[in-house]
């Protein structure tokens, strides 16, 4: 594990129990707190002091009095540090600042290429977010840490990416370390498939507590929500659904390899080359994305068969994770809905009732910022949440 990985939270352990329950943003008096947490009002008070210290709390207002002077109240302070959120994609990146909320203050995108390497990557990233921070005139004690998400297998416990298909020359690149050479705080780096299920999440589905994110662009995988939490599995590959074999069945079209992987099927590039060799040049997802809107018989055809193949693993999927929720995103996401109705058409038909008896399956709603809020919320989890807090003296 990196030195970025071990370095504590922003908040005591004990004291963090305590703020999980003020993020909600519902403000409480000391009296709510100590009913809610069944700790001493004593307790309560002094743990209350060192979150205000720290300024993650701040007063809200007099409660309604029942007599005698009103009780004051107590609530979460978002403003009081910044998080930098990096959303890395094959062809794009995502800087954006955010609130320890989630909530992103400013943002900045581009068109770039994963396969130009990590340094010329990396400089883009780190010198957009420095300008981005600067332009807050906040000092760099308020920056809480920097969460970067990339299209490839990583070891989340170290940030180095494995064998990345994808990313050329990006092999066990140190990437906290390279962005720590800028900036001295955490840096926490995961798939990003992972972020996008934990940015859609949060921001479009807070309420759900199992579901299944699949980006599909240049590639496939999976984010998968379990129990409220983002599962990684034993080394963070979890979600690896790209090189899956689909397994084909009697009634499935020929086409393409007999059981290939589900890149090599339903993927842009994939598609890409389909309709390539059917008459129709394509080269790239956003080709793909292009042709859709041009409503061509063809293509639309070619789009509704990937779905099909999705959906034959993601049948496998719904099997064995039961998810409430099923959500499309990445470039191919666009294409329309010929893409979605093809995965319900399988999904329905081969997952048990009982799994797809209260399941959808519905298009990604975060947008372009979803990643980098992702990115984001992963940074806020390990300085705020109970679970990832050390002790630590709460300072500015």
């Amino acid at each position: 594990m990196t030195e970025s990985a071990r370095q504590p939270g922003i908040v005591a352990a004990d004291a963090a129990d305590l703020l999980a329950i003020l993020r909600d943003g519902v403000p409480r008096t000391r009296a709510q707190l100590a009913e809610l947490t069944g700790l001493a009002r004593s307790t309560i008070a002094v743990r209350i002091d060192s979150l205000t210290a720290a300024g993650l709390v701040a007063p809200a207002g007099d409660d309604v009095s029942t007599g005698g002077r009103p009780p004051a109240r107590i609530r979460f302070n978002p403003d009081s540090r910044v998080v930098i959120g990096i959303d890395l994609g094959a062809t794009h990146g995502v800087v954006a600042l955010a609130d320890l909320a989630g909530t992103i203050t400013t943002s900045e995108s581009r068109r770039l290429q994963i396969s130009d390497g990590p340094e010329r990557v990396l400089d883009w990233a780190v010198d957009t977010a420095a300008r981005l921070y600067a332009a807050t005139v906040r000092p760099r004690t308020d920056l809480v840490g920097i969460g970067i998400g990339v299209p490839g297998p990583v070891e989340h416990s170290t940030g180095l990416p494995v064998n990345p298909p994808i990313m050329p020359g990006w092999d066990r690149f140190d990437i906290p370390a390279y962005v720590q050479r800028t900036f001295d705080v955490p840096v926490l780096v995961d798939n990003d498939v992972n972020l996008l299920a934990l940015g859609e999440h949060a921001l479009v589905w807070p309420d759900q507590t199992d579901l299944l994110f699949i980006k599909v662009a240049t590639g496939i995988g999976a984010g998968i929500i379990s129990g409220g939490r983002l599962q990684r599995g034993a080394q963070g590959s979890a979600g690896d659904l790209g090189h899956v074999r689909v397994p084909f069945g009697s009634e499935t079209p020929s086409h393409g390899a007999q059981d290939a992987d589900l890149e090599a099927l339903a993927s842009g590039p994939a598609i890409a080359r389909s309709l390539t060799a059917s008459g129709i040049p394509a080269r790239t997802s956003d080709d793909v994305v292009s042709l859709a809107r041009t409503g061509n018989a063809d293509v639309q055809t070619a789009i509704r068969q990937a779905g099909r193949d999705l959906g034959e693993v993601v049948a496998t999927c719904v099997n064995l994770l039961n998810p409430s929720m099923v959500i499309v995103g990445g470039s191919l996401s666009h294409v329309g809905e010929q893409l979605l109705a093809g995965v319900r058409e399988v999904v329905y038909h081969r997952s048990t009732p009982l799994a797809t008896q209260h399941l959808t399956i519905t298009q990604s709603r975060s947008g372009e910022t979803g990643g980098a809020i992702g990115a984001a919320i992963m940074v806020i989890q390990h300085a705020l949440d109970p679970l990832s807090a050390t002790a630590r003296p709460l300072t500015r």
